[in-house]
């Protein structure tokens, strides 16, 4: 490239490897990467390192995991050293997790912060890549990794009249870092999705009065959130290579097991005394009570109607309570939300919901929204929760273009393939971490995380040792797997739920291709362990002057 303030060529940076990303996955990529020996170097738009936990600062946001096993577990010192203080993590605390780890691996002096990229083309040999970014010169690299992130693309709806609207809007991934004062103000909030159900009852407290507007009701199982107490804390430290054994052998990445009971197993009323401990008991091990909740359409219908029950117990209004009733998907079969009194927001004088799949929203007006009817509703904030163009939303955005010139956008313009989630063929030594296909979004992210670092970084090691310098996805291996993902989604009621985001249905044209493996994460992990033992069955490795 050209230099434009001396005039002259500038030859690009070699690196071994570059990351796109400094969230969970890129901090312990560099840090794995570092182990190896190999020169790195971590690219990451933001002016801080957190991914996720960088943007997403909308009011409410925490966790949705419990904080003790949201957490790296690589290092004991680590696990050891680093005190949570709530059961469900709020977003600074996360984030003041991930600049703990930063610090304490030494890993800021390879990271580039306030650095966006702009472009990745793979050399005509398929043996590296070169990545532009704004502002600054090529980076050369042998190995290119993907560390996005599978929710950091926000969608954004396309209303018209958004650019002519009076009044503030956001969108909750993409919150201003100084917050938003809405003390007095008429707000709107779109979505009722898992960032919607955590931001709507803080967002009320604060508002003179919130409109929600609601497409899609939502179950959700109370969080039950609270401070950890030191003994508390005490006893999941000293617990944790049992806590870490438990989730590498989960469905989920979890470090609680499924019941092996089913739901039909047991008569109403014991059936009932389990639903109802579970729900005092709170958050994401509501679906493990039993065995068959996301295999069997009966079983699942028994949980469904419990927490219906109890969304009519709770909302006090019987029209409003039915409108917040779920009836056209399954408990769990669109991601599960847990919250803090989210049910309980609608019993307050100063919040309204709409319900837009009756009158759906027309546009955006200067003064607020109007509905198909007419209707219009002043706003003077309107809030964007509807989620992400999750996990191939961020690669395409990344868009790398293959060694003949394909553009990975027009690779997946049928939607996404890829092998085990890892690599995509036609794009040789790029890896992706968390990529469509793999188990991602239905587990506990920093087990998956560390899963699919510590392959890549195995894969790497292999890759020296034997002299070789290219590998990508067998084309034929890849479409299997593709297969194979399919199937196991069809095992399950997960495909049911037309208007899950696991299916892109929230982004307007997005093919309909169930995304996130749902095989589970210790079915994923041996097989990927057993690849590795196999010499890497299924992709194409080769060294230089050797046929790829």
């Amino acid at each position: 490239m050209v230099d434009s303030a001396v005039g002259q060529d500038v030859a690009p940076e070699e690196f071994d490897a570059v990351v796109v990303g400094a969230g969970f996955a890129g901090l312990y990529m560099l840090h794995r990467l570092r182990g190896l020996g190999m020169s790195a170097v971590v690219l990451e738009r933001a002016d801080g390192v957190g991914g996720t936990w960088y943007w997403n600062r909308y009011p409410g946001a925490r966790c949705d995991s419990e904080s003790y096993y949201y957490c790296y577990s690589f290092d004991s010192a680590l696990e050891q050293e680093w005190t949570w203080t709530e059961r469900y993590p709020r977003q600074p605390e996360i984030r003041a997790y991930l600049d703990h780890v930063a610090d304490r691996f030494d890993l800021r002096r390879d990271i580039r912060l306030s650095t966006t990229v702009t472009g990745a083309r793979a050399d005509a040999d398929g043996r590296g890549w070169t990545v532009s970014v704004e502002d600054g010169p090529d980076l050369r690299c042998r190995f290119l990794v993907t560390a996005v992130g599978c929710l950091s693309a926000a969608n954004v709806p396309d209303l018209p009249g958004l650019d002519d609207f009076a009044g503030r809007w956001f969108h909750t991934g993409s919150w201003p870092h100084g917050g938003v004062d809405v003390a007095g103000r008429r707000v709107g909030v779109v979505g009722t999705g898992s960032t919607g159900i955590q931001a709507i009852p803080v967002l009320a407290e604060q508002a003179a009065h919130l409109t929600v507007f609601q497409r899609t009701p939502n179950y959700s199982i109370p969080a039950r959130n609270a401070p950890l107490t030191e003994d508390e804390s005490r006893a999941y430290k000293a617990d944790y290579d049992h806590i870490r054994e438990i989730q590498a052998g989960s469905t989920n990445g979890h470090p609680f097991t499924i019941d092996d009971r089913s739901a039909l197993d047991d008569p109403d009323d014991e059936r009932e005394r389990r639903y109802r401990a579970a729900w005092e008991r709170g958050g994401l091990r509501f679906r493990a009570s039993y065995r068959d909740l996301l295999a069997d359409e009966a079983a699942n219908a028994t949980a469904s109607e419990f927490i219906r029950d109890r969304i009519r117990e709770v909302v006090e209004d019987p029209a409003t309570a039915e409108a917040l009733v779920p009836h056209d998907h399954g408990f769990a079969t669109k991601r599960p939300p847990i919250d803090t009194h989210y049910f309980e927001t609608y019993n307050r004088d100063d919040v309204t919901l709409v319900d837009v799949r009756a009158d759906p929203v027309e546009a955006v007006e200067p003064g607020g929204l109007r509905l198909r009817s007419g209707a219009l509703h002043e706003l003077d904030d309107l809030v964007f929760a509807t989620g992400f163009d999750a996990l191939t939303g961020p690669l395409l955005r990344l868009d790398p273009v293959g060694p003949d010139g394909t553009a990975l956008s027009d690779a997946w313009r049928a939607g996404p393939r890829t092998y085990l989630g890892l690599a995509v063929s036609g794009f040789p030594n790029l890896f992706t971490v968390t990529g469509p296909f793999s188990p991602s979004v239905l587990t506990n992210m920093p087990t998956a995380i560390e899963q699919h670092v510590d392959w890549i970084a195995g894969c790497l090691a292999h890759l020296r040792a034997t002299g070789r310098d290219r590998i990508e996805a067998d084309p034929v291996a890849e479409r299997d797997w593709g297969e194979h993902n399919r199937a196991a989604a069809d095992a399950t009621l997960l495909p049911r739920a037309a208007s899950s985001w696991y299916l892109g249905a929230n982004v307007p044209g997005k093919p309909s291709v169930f995304m996130p493996y749902a095989g589970g994460f210790a079915r994923y992990a041996a097989t990927c362990a057993d690849v590795a033992a196999d010499g890497y069955r299924g992709f194409r490795l080769s060294g230089r002057g050797a046929a790829a």
